[in-house]
């Protein structure tokens, strides 16, 4: 391989917020910010920890089609832009009704402008 190929982001297992635990401690701990398709908490980590995410989508969207569409159209967001967060978090991202037929794009899209208004990633 060259120099130059890029390195291949992943979502590996550690990555995952399972815990129910963990996902009420980014609620009560943790910053909200709600934007369009999308509602994002999130829980400042040391450096040097590993930022994880947590996708929550709630019948009220949809069929379990939906709903999972949806889960993989915001991890894919995360995935994605994973290296440019400016520090590790937990991440948990709350599927709102309107994500229900959108594209790739307008979920990246609105993923990326709520890290930025919370500024978590880099302008």
């Amino acid at each position: 391989m060259s120099a130059a190929t890029p390195q291949r982001l992943k979502f590996i297992p550690a990555m995952h917020i399972k815990q129910g635990r963990d996902f009420s401690r980014v609620r009560q701990q943790g910053e909200r910010l709600v934007l369009g398709c999308l509602i994002a908490n999130w829980l400042k980590l040391p450096a040097g920890s590993t930022p994880r995410l947590g996708v929550v989508t709630s019948g009220k969207i949809g069929n379990a089609v939906v709903r999972n569409r949806a889960r993989r159209l915001m991890r894919e967001a995360f995935r994605l832009h994973q290296k440019e967060l400016t520090r590790p978090v937990d991440l948990v991202l709350v599927a709102r009704h309107s994500i229900n037929g959108k594209m790739f794009s307008g979920v990246e899209k609105d993923y990326l402008a709520a890290l930025r208004r919370a500024g978590l990633i880099k302008q």
